[in-house]
């Protein structure tokens, strides 16, 4: 049995990323309802509004979903309790160490995964008694380690040292790499820019165009020598910003500029390379359907050669 299925209660394997803002009760209900794991953020800092989409999210959807707590960017300690008061039964943990949150979570009966960006990490946040990992690769949008290490690296090295559940993160946006991710021991994947993208995304049309339009190499890693360190679309602004080597410390401040007013030039517009194979928008029902085909198909094919011995 999947074991991340049996700590979700969902359909699929498939969770939606905590993308600040963005992640909230109309994408969030979107994939829950599809059969996937819907999250809600709180990176954006504004809790009494995502404790409004919380609260939504029961309106829209039956089915289970999650929150994401970035335990360093956390303002107000009291979300914790209120969450575990609602019902939620599956926390993602970001941005620090799972330690501070486990206690109070795990009394509540809830299931904490945390994300990692190396090995490390991911033995010390099993060591804190988390119930499993969200992964995070090089590959994915957004805040990144500044050491750059792929996916499928990363999973592989982790697998070696823990055998809690994984959950791929980055680089992945249909069936294809949910299969190589489970073909080196991940039981998940999630998918950020896929669902940014997707018909139910809140975000502006320009944002969504310029996910379709990129190619493989239409991202890029700023800041790596300073924090925050992030992956977006190149841009005039952010190429310029990798030109000159590190970020100005405002330049988020437009952020929502971007997400919603659709201007390109405001902040960053944070994406991943699997913008790469997104080629237009579509339905989160669609998504997920054709990314659990497209695992099925590539599992049958190597299945099936598997039992003829043939390569």
């Amino acid at each position: 049995m999947n074991r991340v299925l049996q700590h979700t209660g969902t359909r699929y394997p498939i969770i939606q990323a905590p993308m600040g803002w963005i992640a909230r009760s109309q994408l969030a209900s979107a994939v829950s309802n599809a059969g996937g794991l819907g999250i809600i953020e709180t990176s954006s800092g504004e809790i009494d509004a995502v404790k409004g989409e919380i609260v939504k999210m029961r309106t829209l959807t039956d089915k289970p979903f999650g929150v994401n707590l970035p335990i360093l960017f956390l303002k107000d300690d009291t979300i914790v309790d209120w969450i575990a008061a609602q019902g939620v039964r599956f926390v993602t943990t970001s941005a620090g160490s799972p330690a501070k949150y486990i206690g109070v979570l795990k009394k509540a009966g809830i299931t904490v995964y945390h994300a990692v960006p190396t090995v490390k990490a991911a033995v010390k946040a099993v060591e804190a008694g988390v119930d499993g990992l969200v992964v995070e690769g090089a590959e994915g949008g957004g805040f990144k380690n500044p050491e750059e290490v792929s996916t499928l690296v990363l999973l592989q090295a982790i697998r070696d040292q823990v055998d809690v559940p994984m959950v791929a993160a980055g680089g992945i946006a249909d069936g294809r790499g949910m299969a190589a991710a489970f073909a080196v021991g991940a039981e998940a994947v999630q998918m950020g820019t896929r669902f940014v993208s997707s018909a139910e995304s809140p975000v502006h049309a320009n944002y969504k165009n310029a996910i379709i339009a990129a190619t493989e190499t239409d991202t890029v890693v700023l800041n790596k020598k300073a924090s925050p360190c992030i992956r977006a679309i190149k841009t005039e602004l952010t190429k310029g910003i990798a030109e000159a080597g590190l970020m100005p410390p405002d330049v988020l401040k437009r952020v929502l500029d971007v997400y919603f007013g659709g201007d390109m030039e405001a902040a960053p517009a944070l994406a991943g390379q699997a913008a790469a194979l997104i080629t237009s928008v579509k339905p989160v029902a669609q998504v997920i359907e054709e990314t659990v085909a497209g695992f099925h198909a590539a599992a049958a094919r190597m299945g099936a050669l598997a039992a003829g011995g043939t390569f």
